[in-house]
């Protein structure tokens, strides 16, 4: 596989443009008409598809023989993830508003979200939360930054001893009521941040320890569980310990601070899984 060369500076600076330009004026603002629903809870803004329409054609700009793809034109036309597995084009995969939720209802919880895939394998990632000004960069080998700042996972620490989100629906009812009764500070409700690029920013400054996603839409995860290799961490599928591949859909995949800490957590969490979470 021939990795193209890019610039992950310019990068972050047409993001950072963009959400200026495109996202912030619109943070509670938004009139009644400038939401809708494409699916029943799910919900896009105007300054999603602002966002993404500026960012795609930016992109491909950036990398001669590239393809932009975003959240919103996957929506219309879902055979464009035919082209995470081509090996010839690289493919520029866009949230352009994560935590769309959060952003329509005022919520300061959203960040942008851009990835470089090369047959179906995350080289860059970056997630810009523009109302803080944070932009995690990754660029495969490269390790993960936020400006001069090195990014670093937590240190790993006992599966009791960890933070973080894990997807609720992969327990059983005895399971969580057992989980809470120890007392454990990473069982909580998918959608207490209802924000993958949130969630992937506590992970690489070392905040939490760990989450686990089920659906792995790629525009959701390929820039973060990129970051988070960068930044030491490690993740691979509950099933077979598979490393992360951006054209395979369902998960879960699971990230923690190590190898080591990974494989402690699942032992120490198999018993309160359902029957039918593929272990």
């Amino acid at each position: 596989m021939t990795v193209p060369r890019f610039d992950p500076a310019r990068v972050a600076q047409l993001i950072r443009d963009v959400a200026a330009s495109e996202i912030t004026p619109r943070f509670r603002t938004l009139a009644a008409h400038e939401v809708r629903e494409k699916n029943p809870g799910d919900l896009v803004t105007i300054a999603d598809e602002s966002a993404e329409r500026v960012l795609i054609p930016a992109l491909e700009a950036l990398l001669t023989g590239s393809v932009a793809i975003g959240e919103e034109a996957i929506a219309a036309h879902p055979d464009l993830l035919s082209h995470l597995d081509q090996v010839e084009r690289p493919v520029w995969v866009i949230d352009p508003v994560d935590g769309t939720v959060n952003f329509a209802s005022g919520r300061p919880l959203f960040a942008v979200m851009v990835a470089l895939v090369v047959a179906g394998r995350p080289i860059g990632g970056w997630i810009h939360d523009p109302l803080d000004g944070t932009m995690a960069v990754a660029e495969a080998g490269s390790g993960a930054w936020d400006g001069a700042r090195r990014l670093r996972v937590a240190e790993p620490v006992p599966p009791e001893r960890m933070r973080g989100q894990i997807l609720r629906r992969l327990f059983t009812h005895a399971g969580r009521a057992a989980l809470r009764a120890h007392g454990l500070n990473f069982h909580q409700d998918r959608d207490a941040l209802r924000c993958a690029g949130q969630e992937y920013l506590r992970l690489v400054r070392g905040e939490w320890h760990v989450t686990a996603y089920g659906r792995l839409r790629p525009w959701d995860h390929a820039a973060g569980l990129l970051i988070h290799s960068e930044a030491g961490g490690f993740s691979a599928y509950l099933s077979d310990r598979a490393p992360y591949h951006a054209a395979r859909g369902e998960g879960p995949v699971m990230a923690a601070p190590s190898p080591e800490s990974w494989d402690a957590l699942l032992v120490y969490l198999r018993r309160y899984f359902k029957e039918g979470v593929d272990l």
